[in-house]
């Protein structure tokens, strides 16, 4: 609905005949996605075939994207915060003369400075645009910082420390038409799945090689080639090893290094006195001789190399010097915008990279501009701006120490969580309580944030519903269409952040349409450019709306007179740099950040699951995708284990300096000793006693601001209950008492798997007072520890519970939770059978793509299935993204088949 006065809000898509054709939300690599609407409000999704960055491939969190687009949980109207806590319904108009109203006043009593924005990759870049806009030239403040931060400021740093501007040179092709890729901190096989599908066929084809390194062993690492699994914070010694050694055998390019760059010699000096040699340089990663020599010679020796990084290089407190780390060898070697060759930084979210070309980090200006004099008096002429911004703001770590001392006042928060995101999270949501405004705007209605003290909440579109464009990985701009009409009062953040520009009293902000805004951006991307930043898409700023609606999946730069953007950069050097040379920067030696200590002896490492996606509030929403991984758990070695009495399946409680979890233990050597790693997924939303992000330090690298999220000093402990179970719900809820629990999507509700001291008593009496009017039948073998409960409404069961002395499964008890009509016959007996009609598979799902578990994989085996490609054959598992293809290979190679 269009608030009054707001001009030109869509709030319907357009009527399509075919498929829309759209971008998918999550990662960085930016699939295009065919959306039909069902008429129900989901939709049927496919994979674009006609997209450069996928050509129809989708991974499994893209194939269920029709499964999360439901209303369940949305947040709908304007909402206020009562005295009582709760939220009351408020008009649009209402909520934001409030929101335009208080933030005036706390600017002219406290100056710009104490108003922040903190917003999200997964915005627009229209969205991302006037926000950026709204703070940095007209309240007068750089304090907008992005959850970005969190995930590629580092890449960022370190790509404008050697080439002058945040620019990937290279392209997707690169992967294809390289002879080796090196994979270092990414586990692309779950988190990039589509782009390693590039990388296995290259390998297959053209028999590239594959080198892995990383911390752990993950689904990447059984395919390599080369498997490095280094110690934490060693990248920038083995990089530095590296460049010592091309020095050595002559595998410099001298020419290129002569004409396009600046500070090699430094940098070599430098690299020679860290790691002048493979032994070295074995010493200081923690890696075998023979392995550090056998990668320096394959790289020494392969000329079409790209060197693919990701999270496992950024999220560190010298994140910026292991990139240049990386950039330096292969500038050295000339390896740079080169047909299939070049560094190449995977990104994280959907439209990181959107965001930083419009300013959406605290030390940037828009179109890729800084806070030099000249800069801020280009962007302030070019949007008439009363109130430039003249210096850098607060970055998200610095930015909500200053909301927890006060300095900030007002704050915010767009399509983020960072009361569970961010480090130390429990004295971030603190933090938030003591805030005197805060504003934010998000499509659900209760997140961790939320919880910590929102006073006016903004219900925001969702994908699906919104329209404008993303930049995925490799540069390229691709349009994100709305194919389901908004629901409820639901807008687009641009024009929200518009809407209050305007009751503020700023002119510039009446944009009609998502096309106006991107003209805009176009246009000052342009704006006294003369080829000096390569951030320009002028060639887009005179676009119709009809053309805008059309745009096909566009490369950066585009300038004006171009007809297509460019796929490499730098080749030809043509740096950002005043000089037009590149730098060599030397890393400084490597050093956690924080030390070991007797109460703290483990590393922890956090990172991702494969079929979900940040906090789950999209993905999560998937049966299919649950089942991969229902609960939170922490990988920990079989020697470390057995030396702090944690058990496999078992719980444990793991602690830092700064909070606790308890998770589920799982044992494996494909952990390494010392080491922890847990993923970042739950909140306190979906699980109990689980949120990582409250364990991870706040220590930051000192020129990108980027949090060290992967070598946290940790320790464990076991933790007992005295019964595991489930309980099944219709509805949303938080288990009673004091239980664990983990929320899992099921068919017709949601899942909590438990584990509890609570006698039955205790769960009888709160299962009925969840459910006050229903009847409730219980079963109890105490021979066996086993009680189960179910509260029935009419001929449906409303809950249903499960303890036992050992983890319970829910399989056998789905299709008659789901029934809308259970068979006739006695309640107790239905509880003591404890069976479903025609069994049940409760093994967990291994294609989530399909819809394959184990134990359907197992008996295609065991009938003579010998390879992958069989498999797919039978079961068509492995056949889409192929993210799952590591663990049909382990499956096999356990089974004695030979994996292909």
């Amino acid at each position: 609905m269009t608030s009054e006065g707001a001009p030109g809000v869509e709030t319907t898509p357009p009527r399509a005949t075919a498929p829309t054709r759209t971008t998918c939300p999550y990662c960085g690599v930016g699939c295009g996605v065919l959306a039909t609407p069902d008429g129900a409000g989901g939709a049927e999704i496919a994979g674009d075939p006609n997209h450069p960055a996928n050509f129809g491939r989708l991974c499994s969190k893209g194939t269920a994207l029709g499964e999360t687009l439901g209303l369940d949980g949305r947040l709908l109207h304007p909402m206020r915060r009562q005295a009582d806590g709760s939220f009351a319904r408020v008009s649009w108009d209402s909520a934001l003369d409030e929101i335009a109203g208080r933030l005036a006043a706390i600017v002219a009593r406290d100056g710009p400075d104490a108003v922040a924005f903190y917003l999200s990759g997964q915005l627009l870049t229209e969205d991302y645009y006037v926000a950026n806009k709204l703070m940095k030239g007209f309240i007068g403040s750089a304090n907008v910082d992005t959850n970005s931060r969190l995930c590629m400021a580092s890449a960022v740093a370190g790509h404008k420390r050697a080439f002058g501007a945040d620019v990937v040179p290279g392209c997707y092709e690169d992967l294809d038409l390289a002879d080796l890729i090196v994979l270092v901190g990414s586990n692309a096989a779950w988190c990039h799945p589509v782009l390693y599908r590039r990388i296995m066929r290259n390998r297959e084809a053209r028999g590239a090689k594959l080198v892995v390194i990383d911390t752990r062993q993950t689904a990447s690492t059984e395919d390599a080639d080369l498997f490095l699994q280094i110690a934490p914070g060693g990248d920038q010694a083995l990089f530095s090893g590296l460049l010592a050694h091309l020095a050595a055998t002559g595998a410099v390019d001298a020419d290129f290094v002569a004409q396009h760059t600046s500070g090699f010699d430094v940098a070599l000096d430098a690299a020679r006195r860290l790691a002048p040699d493979a032994a070295s340089t074995a010493r200081l990663t923690g890696l075998a001789e023979s392995d550090v020599s056998a990668f320096f010679a394959l790289f020494a020796e392969t000329p079409r190399v790209v060197t693919a990084f990701s999270q496992g290089v950024n999220q560190s407190a010298q994140g910026t010097d292991k990139t240049n780390a990386i950039l330096n060898c292969h500038l050295a070697t000339g390896r740079i915008g080169r047909t299939g060759a070049g560094p190449f930084s995977l990104t994280g979210q959907p439209n990181a990279m959107g965001g930083r070309e419009v300013g959406g980090l605290a030390n940037t200006l828009a179109a890729h501009m800084g806070f030099e004099p000249e800069s801020i008096e280009r962007v302030g002429r070019f949007w008439r701006a009363p109130r430039m911004a003249t210096q850098e703001g607060l970055k998200a770590v610095q930015m909500f120490d200053a909301v927890a001392q006060g300095k900030i006042k007002a704050l915010w928060i767009a399509g983020t969580n960072p009361a569970a995101s961010l480090p130390d999270a429990d004295a971030v949501r603190e933090a938030l309580g003591g805030l005197e405004l805060l504003i934010v705007s998000d499509n659900v209605r209760i997140t961790d944030t939320i919880g910590g003290g929102a006073h006016i909440l903004l219900p925001a579109q969702a994908w699906g519903e919104k329209s404008g464009t993303v930049t995925n990985s490799e540069r390229r701009i691709s349009r994100q269409r709305a194919f389901l009409a908004p629901p409820g009062e639901t807008r687009p953040d641009w024009a929200i952040f518009a809407d209050v520009g305007r009751r503020m009293g700023f002119d510039g902000f009446s944009f009609s349409s998502a096309a106006a805004v991107f003209a805009e951006h176009a246009a000052l991307s342009a704006f006294e450019n003369a080829d000096a930043r390569a951030f320009d898409i002028g060639g887009l700023a005179q676009l119709s709306e009809s053309a805008y609606a059309a745009l096909e999946p566009t490369q950066w730069p585009v300038r004006h007179g171009e007809a297509q953007g460019r796929a490499r950069l730098f080749a030809e050097g043509g740096f950002c740099t005043p000089a037009g040379r590149a730098h060599f920067a030397a890393p400084a030696t490597p050093r956690l950040a924080e030390a070991l200590t007797p109460d703290f002896p483990l590393r922890l490492n956090t990172g991702r699951v494969r079929d979900q996606w940040h906090t789950m509030t999209r993905s999560g929403a998937s049966v299919r995708l649950a089942n991969h991984t229902l609960e939170p758990y922490v990988d920990i070695h079989p020697d470390d284990a057995a030396t702090t009495h944690v058990v496999d399946n078992g719980f444990a409680r793991v602690a830092t300096a700064r909070g606790a979890c308890v998770l589920r233990v799982r044992v494996t050597t494909r952990q390494a000793r010392g080491q922890l790693f847990a993923p970042i997924h739950w909140t306190d939303q979906t699980a109990a006693q689980a949120r990582i992000g409250a364990l991870v330090g706040p220590h930051v690298d000192p020129v990108s601001g980027q949090p060290e999220s992967k070598a946290t000093p940790a320790a464990i402990a076991p933790h007992a209950f005295a019964r595991q179970g489930f309980l099944l719900s219709r509805r949303p809820l938080t288990p009673p008492g004091r239980a664990w629990w983990a929320r899992a999507a099921i068919r017709k509700g949601y899942g909590y798997l438990l584990a509890s001291d609570a006698d039955n008593l205790e769960w009888i009496e709160a299962l009925r007072s969840l459910a006050p009017h229903a009847e409730a039948v219980e079963f109890c073998d105490a021979a066996r520890g086993l009680y189960r409960a179910a509260l029935f409404a009419d001929d449906q069961i409303e809950l249903l519970l499960a303890l036992g002395p050992t983890p319970v499964s829910w399989e056998p008890w789905l299709d008659f939770f789901a029934a809308e009509h259970l068979p006739a016959g006695p309640r107790f007996a239905f509880l003591s059978q404890g069976t479903r009609a025609g069994g049940g598979d409760a093994s967990p799902v291994v294609c989530a793509c399909h819809n394959v578990s184990a134990a359907k994989i197992e008996a295609a085996i065991s009938e003579g299935c010998r390879d992958a490609t069989q498999i797919g054959a039978v079961l068509r598992a492995g056949t889409n993204c192929g993210s799952c293809l590591p663990e049909i290979r382990r499956m096999l190679a356990q089974a004695g088949r030979t994996p292909s």
